[in-house]
């Protein structure tokens, strides 16, 4: 954590590491500014081998107590394995202790920008692709997804058909989504149309992301998970479903009723748990996951849902309010590398809030106007990462990754293997 005073240079000497390597690690855009409570990831160099004659991976790995597979991870140029040569210099990382291996899903839209795509795809399990939106009909809107799969199976990463109830050109739909769970005829056109599509374009399995229910279907959305998850699992596709984030059996409202937690996390293979949007764009100043808050939901979700399936919803942005706040206006969204970015502008001083494990910032604009910004950093993503292994999750889910957020990789990595299953 930055104390006033410090700068890159300084920090990097305390931990006898390059300035260098700090800047690039942490992506800083403008290194020589960093604001008071910015934190940064600092990793220990890793330690370099000439290997000698009749040496392999195997044995070098060995000498230093790591695994060739974090070998060749910290060593990208070895394409192969078996072709190491006499004089090679190759990199050793830091042996350190993980939690275990566990699947991670990054949502995006089709338009991410390739470069961010290509930096998180290391990082991921599973890539789901928002989204096929339904029809009434139960046809389906095209997606400019081919590039994305392709990309994705490159990186060994499992690409997601991601399906919802939202209205072309519109948002989640009510209405829309009675209509697919009360029509047998739709659903069957429907789950063909995604068969058709998970075989032409060489998808992994479906996500489904039906929100705001009628809690009328709650059954009838039961049922149609019934058929889903039997259709596709006799192809071999896996199914993942999208929960809202529910304290109890009994809890009211539109987002939450027709979520039946016990049958999804018995029908399908994972369940994505939205824990995030505490704080959202039209409500009071809020952290967006306050830890507090996910583990109530954790703690009713591995009650009744195998613990394995779980995959914790992980926010990839913040949010900045306009003080005091008045009910119905907008806060504006923006990146946890914007925030920071923000806060260097205006010489903010970040804080973190140890009840909801997040941090935050005041600052005033250029009308007079105060502000408070609520967003992640390397600290709240530890602690929120702290719980896949507390609660013995299958993983975590981001939305979205189509805002870099380099610190959060540096930090995943260090306590967890990534499983791929390509």
């Amino acid at each position: 954590m930055v104390k006033p005073g410090e700068s890159i240079f300084s920090i990097a000497r305390i931990y006898g590491v390059s300035p260098s390597k700090v800047i690039s690690e942490n992506e800083l855009s403008n290194p020589n500014n960093l604001a008071v409570g910015q934190t940064l990831v600092i990793s220990k160099e890793n330690r370099q081998h000439m290997v000698a004659p009749g040496e392999s991976l195997f044995y070098i790995a060995g000498i230093y107590g790591v695994k060739v597979k974090d070998i060749l991870a910290a060593n990208p140029n070895i394409t192969n394995p078996s072709l190491i040569y006499p004089g090679l210099i190759i990199n050793i990382p830091q042996n350190i202790e993980k939690l275990g291996t566990i699947k991670v899903n990054g949502y995006a839209f089709p338009n991410i920008d390739i470069n961010i795509l290509n930096k998180t795809l290391p990082n991921l399990t599973y890539l789901s692709i928002f989204s096929h939106e339904v029809r009434p009909d139960g046809s389906l809107s095209t997606v400019n997804d081919a590039r994305l799969i392709r990309l994705a199976k490159e990186s060994k990463v499992a690409p997601l058909m991601v399906i919802t109830n939202i209205e072309e050109g519109g948002s989640f739909s009510s209405s829309l989504g009675h209509t697919i769970l009360t029509n047998n005829g739709v659903q069957e056109k429907l789950i063909s149309n995604v068969i058709d599509t998970l075989k032409a374009k060489g998808y992994y399995g479906l996500g489904i992301d039906f929100e705001y229910l009628y809690p009328t279907d709650k059954e009838n959305y039961n049922n149609f998970l019934r058929k889903v998850t039997q259709r596709l699992g006799d192809l071999g596709y896996t199914v993942t479903t999208a929960l809202a984030p529910k304290i109890s059996s009994e809890q009211k409202g539109l987002l939450y009723e027709a979520h039946d937690y016990p049958v999804h996390g018995a029908l399908a293979d994972h369940v994505i748990i939205m824990t995030y949007e505490w704080g959202y764009t039209f409500g009071p100043p809020l952290a967006v996951a306050p830890i507090n808050e996910v583990r109530k939901v954790l703690d009713y979700a591995t009650s009744v849902i195998p613990s394995n399936k779980i995959l914790m919803g992980m926010p990839n942005y913040g949010y900045d309010w306009t003080l005091p706040y008045v009910q119905g206006t907008a806060a504006t969204t923006l990146s946890n590398t914007g925030a920071v970015n923000l806060a260097i502008s205006v010489g903010g001083r970040i804080e973190f809030d140890d009840e909801s494990k997040a941090p935050f910032f005041y600052y005033y604009d250029s009308s007079g106007r105060q502000h408070i910004v609520w967003f992640e950093d390397a600290r709240s993503t530890m602690e929120k990462l702290k719980l896949v292994d507390e609660y013995k999750l299958g993983g975590v889910s981001y939305w979205t990754i189509g805002r870099h957020f380099p610190q959060n990789w540096l930090v995943l990595n260090s306590m967890y293997n990534v499983k791929k299953l390509l």
